[in-house]
């Protein structure tokens, strides 16, 4: 019995921890000037996850490039509320934050259909928000890091595309900031140089769990899900961040994803950040901050 009652603790804190942003928070307070449209479907009749929080100014002179902000969880847990991505809104951004369906609810490439979708509407009511739909990035924790890369190899991808709502628009993105995502989920367990709480390669595994099945007996599905394997030269720039004690998932994912990016001739940077585990108060420092809004300016604000 206390076997069990540890390996059910591990469970829970490895799934929360993995959300990185933690579980949800209360609502924060917005800027001056900034409006909130909350819980708004993006897909017509969909599931009640396919839903997303939009920030925007009451009023701008000009329409404003977007930052979508895919919060972590294991693919399991974790909530669109909260997140670090308050800042932006004060520099000239307006953020949506989107729920997907978890993976005990429908397994990939359910979570990177919901995504695309929540892009695609952006694009869609770009007109009502005053928004820049030639100008979305992203960024996401953890298995958020994961989605937002997805989304950033995968525009070329037809059959991760899906068929919810607005499939007149792209949903390909202009920019990616990955913390700590997972990108090649076969090696998980091959790469950890840190033992951490879980075996990523047993059948209850959140990874497992994401593609329904065992991840060693799934390499299929496991491929298709895992960002590496469709980088391409035409993916957008990526801003990488990455703690060298997470002990969740291996720091090495990043380097991979890092070097696949290079070789493909994607302009990609890989911020390691000394003595920070799976997340935590290191990432938004306000140094870091800085370098994550310079690199959407970069990108972002230029035509």
């Amino acid at each position: 019995m206390i076997k069990v009652l540890s390996l059910l603790s591990i469970a829970f804190i490895f799934v929360h921890a993995l959300a990185a942003d933690g579980p949800p928070r209360r609502e924060l307070p917005l800027p001056p000037g900034i409006k909130a449209l909350r819980d708004t479907p993006y897909v017509e009749n969909g599931h009640k996850a396919q839903v997303l929080d939009l920030f925007y100014p009451e009023k701008s002179e000009k329409a404003l490039p977007v930052v979508v902000w895919i919060h972590g969880g294991a693919w399991s847990a974790g909530s669109k509320n909260g997140g670090p991505f308050m800042p932006l809104l004060s520099k000239g951004y307006a953020v949506a934050s989107i729920e997907y369906r978890f993976s005990q609810v429908a397994p990939m490439p359910a979570q990177i259909h919901d995504c695309k979708a929540a892009i695609r509407w952006l694009r869609a009511h770009a007109k009502d928000y005053n928004l820049d739909a030639a100008h979305i990035g992203v960024w996401g924790s953890s298995a958020g890091g994961h989605l937002v890369a997805l989304l950033g190899t995968s525009g070329d991808v037809a059959e991760l595309e899906g068929d919810l709502g607005n499939k007149d628009q792209s949903s390909r993105v202009q920019a990616v900031c990955d913390w700590f995502g997972p990108s090649d989920l076969d090696k998980m367990n091959a790469q950890a140089a840190i033992k951490g709480p879980i075996d990523h390669d047993s059948p209850q595994s959140p990874e497992s769990k994401l593609v329904g099945g065992p991840i060693q007996e799934n390499h299929d599905k496991s491929a298709k899900a895992s960002p590496i394997t469709f980088v391409t030269k035409d993916d957008p720039p990526f801003l990488i961040m990455h703690g060298d004690k997470d002990p969740l998932v291996p720091i090495k994912q990043s380097e991979t994803l890092r070097d696949a990016l290079k070789a493909a001739g994607v302009e990609v940077e890989l911020i390691t950040i000394e003595g920070a585990g799976h997340g935590g108060p290191k990432f938004s420092t306000p140094e870091n901050t800085a370098k994550i809004v310079a690199f959407f300016d970069r990108y972002l604000k230029t035509k």
